[in-house]
């Protein structure tokens, strides 16, 4: 039995223990957030990290309006740089907690007196040690290399800093995402089926906007780690300014697809990628029935999901279509060639 598959399917267990321990955390840290409100929010990862702070930049800024930024973590450690993080909210996200980059944005942020906060996968890690605030994924060991459990417990965690700052969260919405995240894992057996199509693709491109971008460069990590295959990952907004000439006939191209603001550029794309003949793969859910009849690839989670809430229910798609995939392929997805659980970078 495939690790990764097993660490798929523990995801709603996982979001619920999150919610259970670090829901109170985010709570009462939200007073030490009302005394010292940041006027800026930097974000510092590595790898599947990164692709959640994606998501909790967009999250972010949409539920607070408070700037976030992505540190380059090389402008630092290879450049010397002095970025003054003065009355910024710096938070680290790394699943071990030993990068070592990552770290030492988050080291010099302290020194300058910023708030920080850490969220990692390990209580004894050396983030944890550094953060003034940490959250918890508790997503238990995560033995396949390929990260699964630990990317939806980050993004969730990012949901429950929204709230502790004084987004536009409900705590009600937010105990509904491992139900949500469950309905999810029911497409197990159809995306089996569907890997087997895809057996002999070497090349894809992945595409979502908005709160669902950070999901196409999760989606387009997992197929590049455990499948081999060359994924470009685009918003659907970039993909129209150019790199849709790349599309040919039989192209396979995978779509998030949730209804809300961001449906509009999505379906325009769907008409345009239909009319070039290309392969696609829709992800979306019950809330949206604007899509054109007679897509024959359409994923479509058995729930009825809010837009903000989409993100982790969404990614239970790819991360099981990339495991089967490689397991068509022939590949071990928990042992990816030359990848190790922990990287270290300057």
């Amino acid at each position: 039995m495939s690790r990764m598959l097993d660490e798929i399917r523990q995801q709603p267990a996982v979001l619920a223990r999150i919610l259970k321990t670090e829901l109170p955390r985010a709570l009462k840290f939200r007073a030490v957030l009302e005394k010292r409100q940041p006027r800026l929010i930097v974000l510092a990862a590595r790898g599947t990290s990164d692709n959640a702070a994606q998501f909790g930049r967009y999250l972010l800024e949409i539920t607070t309006g408070i700037p976030v930024s992505l540190a380059a973590p090389s402008i630092s450690t290879l450049y010397g740089a002095k970025i003054d993080y003065r009355d910024a909210l710096v938070i680290a996200i790394s699943q071990s907690g030993e990068s070592t980059d990552t770290n030492f944005v988050l080291e010099q942020a302290r020194k300058q007196g910023a708030l920080t906060i850490g969220i990692t996968n390990e209580a004894q890690s050396t983030l944890a040690k550094l953060a003034q605030q940490v959250f918890l994924v508790r997503a238990g060991k995560e033995k396949s290399v390929a990260a699964t459990k630990t990317y939806s417990g980050q993004v969730l965690v990012f949901y429950l800093i929204a709230l502790a700052l004084g987004g536009d969260i409900r705590v009600s919405d937010l105990e509904k995402i491992p139900e949500w995240t469950a309905h999810a894992l029911t497409l197990e057996d159809e995306i089996e089926r569907l890997s087997e199509r895809f057996r002999f693709m070497e090349q894809a491109v992945v595409v979502g906007r908005g709160l669902n971008y950070a999901n196409a460069f999760e989606f387009a990590l997992k197929m590049m780690e455990t499948c081999y295959v060359v994924a470009e990952r685009f918003s659907s907004a970039d993909f129209l300014h150019g790199p849709i000439a790349l599309v040919e006939k039989n192209f396979p191209l995978f779509l998030f697809a949730p209804s809300g603001v961001t449906w509009p550029s999505m379906l325009e794309m769907i008409h345009k990628l239909c009319m070039l003949k290309a392969e696609m793969v829709v992800v979306t859910d019950q809330s949206n029935r604007a899509l054109p009849p007679g897509l024959p690839r359409v994923l479509t989670i058995p729930a009825r999901v809010p837009e903000v809430f989409t993100p982790i229910p969404y990614v239970i798609p790819a991360q099981l279509f990339a495991a089967y995939l490689a397991r068509q392929k022939n590949l071990d997805p928990d042992q990816p060639r030359t990848l190790s659980k922990v990287t270290l970078t300057l």
